[in-house]
């Protein structure tokens, strides 16, 4: 439930950060004025392919087998962790000149009277951000029952409202909370997350005997820091912790860890 309040606040920022750059741009410009109603419409088109995005993959996961939802709900936790990195990494790299990029693109579609340019480019933007929460989000809540649906959901709603207040918090400009600060806080929350989701999904590869575990369990530490409540739970959810690990989750997660800081360290460098 955590993870799922936690996509949802940190996707809905970045998504409410690209729309409120770009309608702060048309509303500052008379000549951008009538390209609002397409700003808005392009949200909306945005918001209908990540819903047709979330049908297709529920749709896919109900003609599988067990065996074949399993492999599927694994699939889309590594694919949900790799998208994870994608998303620091190119925030590292052009988090920066962002504003300038969309104002610049904008500035092109208005200048030549473009409209529904300007819709496509907020419907990719929109798209991209919910098809990503999509993907997280059944990497995350695949395997629940349906009795954990309604916790899910009033999870969601919270992380959007959260999502609506910290974007109004940041847009006041005040020193406790900066976007460079929000930024490089969330990228650590992330890069967790992503490794959590790894986790998971190399885990229900191991257990329908597609990986070998190597030595399975490596240890068990449940008597130390249990990974079914407290705060074990939740370094097991944020961080991919388990009391007994497999030897091959162990060693693909330390490498991932040296593999993503490298990346992140060469994208700094290139920004």
């Amino acid at each position: 439930m955590d993870q799922v309040l936690f996509i949802v606040w940190r996707e809905s920022v970045e998504a409410l950060l690209v729309v409120g750059i770009l309608y702060a741009w048309l509303r500052a410009n008379p000549a951008g004025q009538r390209g609002l109603r397409f700003l808005w419409g392009g949200v909306a088109a945005g918001l209908a392919l990540s819903g047709l995005l979330a049908l297709v993959i529920l749709g896919v996961a109900t003609f599988l087998d067990d065996d074949g939802q399993q492999y599927f709900q694994s699939g889309m936790a590594l694919v949900a962790s790799a998208l994870v990195v994608q998303m620091v990494y190119w925030m590292r790299k052009h988090g920066r000149t962002l504003k300038r990029e969309l104002e610049s693109g904008l500035a092109d579609n208005v200048e030549r009277s473009n409209w529904w340019g300007l819709l496509v480019l907020v419907m990719i933007a929109v798209a991209r951000e919910g098809s990503e929460t999509v993907v997280f989000l059944y990497g995350t809540i695949a395997a629940a029952d349906s009795a954990q649906i309604a916790p899910f959901a009033l999870a969601g709603a919270v992380g959007l409202i959260a999502a609506f207040a910290t974007f109004w918090l940041l847009q006041l400009g005040g020193k406790l909370i900066t976007w460079r600060r929000f930024f490089r806080i969330t990228e650590v929350l992330l890069l967790l997350l992503a490794g959590a989701l790894l986790v998971s999904g190399l885990e229900k590869l191991v257990s329908v005997g597609a990986l070998p575990g190597i030595v399975d369990p490596l240890w068990n530490s449940a008597g130390l820091l249990d990974d079914s409540h407290g705060l074990g739970k939740l370094l097991a959810d944020f961080a991919g912790y388990r009391a007994q690990p497999a030897l091959l989750v162990l060693l693909v997660w330390v490498s991932y860890w040296i593999s993503t800081s490298v990346l992140l360290r060469r994208a700094s460098r290139s920004a």
